[in-house]
């Protein structure tokens, strides 16, 4: 396009302003739609892949399979599903799971918490060994993760998640050092973890952990199967031959014969992690087809405003033909006017698409890539070009004659 053709196209913008504006508003809002809603998904997709990530990157997690109402898959009869302590000790046998580095019991339970006169109700109180923080990835903010020592002394030491220390001592205080009572058992606070969130389905910060003999001798009693079981894998890519060496295992302790189902679910944070990515990609997918769906009715109403533009102006067309001008120029003075309509309607669209990116949406901080931005911009100037194309060539078409006798 031609200087000459957007400075013409510009006066015409500008000799009807309202119009102008609101035909510029609805690519605005089409425009900052896909920028926002795609940096919502990204935003989203980010703290799914965060959260799954908290559970540890080559976890592997052992669970009791059981149905809703407690009992395993073999009806009424069938026999109690048990993770045991001689499943524990299998799977630390190097020789039957070569793929696997440590292994934790766990057992969990709720119940209250009080300190002074402030009562709280846990999520979740769990036992587990000192190794645990390592195959959950557990980072202590303040303090110290309980260790050996506490496991073997069977020491009444907790670490507590923030949401605890927020309901029980309020925001900012450091309770590292106070004795609190779970049940009435006293444990002393050695660590405060660093906030993880939700999941999903629990906040991950309302719980306290305490070591695995201390929660047996003093809480839950002796027991003969654990919550769950928490493995970590040698590596990343050895996760997969870990998995697989969990199931031979468990299945020859638990007695499994061979084409029976399993007494016990296993799973992956990388497995869940990779789920999650799918997810969040379909999300994001989503979101942008809706935010393209509203870029599009901009569009049409660029056309609408631009064929009203050339009926209004059908006399001057006609002028300007007999004067000399070709169809050329008379397309390439509509679709300017077209083009520069949707692409300022994209400029301010893309200001205000980053600048509502810098918000916090419903707990999710949107991620805001400069290639959306760009590609977003892009998609509102073509949409200028192939909304405006219409109304230009039927202005282009018009003979002298009658363009000059339209009233």
């Amino acid at each position: 396009m031609t200087p000459d053709s957007l400075r013409v196209a510009l006066r015409g913008i500008l000799a009807n302003r309202m119009r102008s504006t609101l035909t510029m508003l609805g690519i605005l809002i089409g425009t900052a739609a896909v920028i926002l809603l795609v940096a919502v998904g990204a935003g989203i997709s980010n703290q799914v892949q965060g959260q799954i990530g908290k559970l540890g990157t080559n976890a592997v997690y052992v669970l009791n399979e059981k149905n809703a109402g407690g009992q395993d898959r073999g009806g009424t009869n069938a026999r109690q599903i048990k993770l045991t302590r001689a499943d524990v000790k299998a799977l630390s046998d190097p020789g039957r799971a070569p793929s696997v580095k440590i292994v934790s019991p766990i057992t969990s339970t709720a119940g209250t918490v009080t300190w002074g006169g402030t009562t709280y109700s846990l999520g979740s109180f769990i036992g587990a060994e000192p190794v645990f923080g390592e195959i959950r990835n557990i980072r202590v903010q303040k303090g110290r993760w309980f260790n050996d020592g506490d496991q073997a002394g069977r020491a009444k030491v907790a670490a507590i998640g923030l949401t605890v220390v927020d309901h029980i001592f309020g925001k900012g205080v450091n309770p590292v050092g106070q004795t609190i009572q779970f049940n009435q058992v006293p444990f002393q606070i050695v660590g405060v973890l660093d906030r993880r969130g939700s999941n999903g389905l629990q906040d991950q910060d309302d719980v306290i952990f305490a070591p695995m003999s201390t929660v047996i001798d003093n809480v839950v009693g002796p027991i003969d199967s654990f919550t769950a079981i928490g493995v970590q894998a040698v590596s990343q890519n050895r996760i997969t031959a870990a998995v697989t060496e969990i199931n031979t295992t468990l299945r020859q302790t638990h007695n499994i014969r061979a084409g029976d189902p399993p007494d016990f679910k296993v799973f992956n944070a990388a497995d869940l992690l990779a789920a999650g990515k799918a997810t969040a990609r379909s999300f994001r997918t989503l979101l942008a087809i809706v935010a393209g769906i509203t870029l599009l009715i901009g569009g049409i109403g660029v056309m609408n405003i631009m064929l009203v533009t050339v009926t209004e102006r059908t006399r001057e067309i006609g002028i300007r033909k007999s004067l000399g001008a070709f169809t050329s120029d008379i397309m390439l003075q509509f679709l300017a006017e077209a083009v520069l309509l949707a692409g300022l309607g994209g400029v301010l669209g893309s200001v205000t698409g980053v600048l509502l990116g810098q918000l916090r949406i419903a707990a999710v901080q949107p991620i805001v890539s400069p290639g959306t931005v760009g590609l977003s911009f892009g998609v509102s100037v073509l949409i200028g070009v192939f909304f405006g194309a219409y109304p230009a060539s039927r202005a282009a078409a018009l003979t002298p004659i009658e363009a000059l006798r339209y009233e």
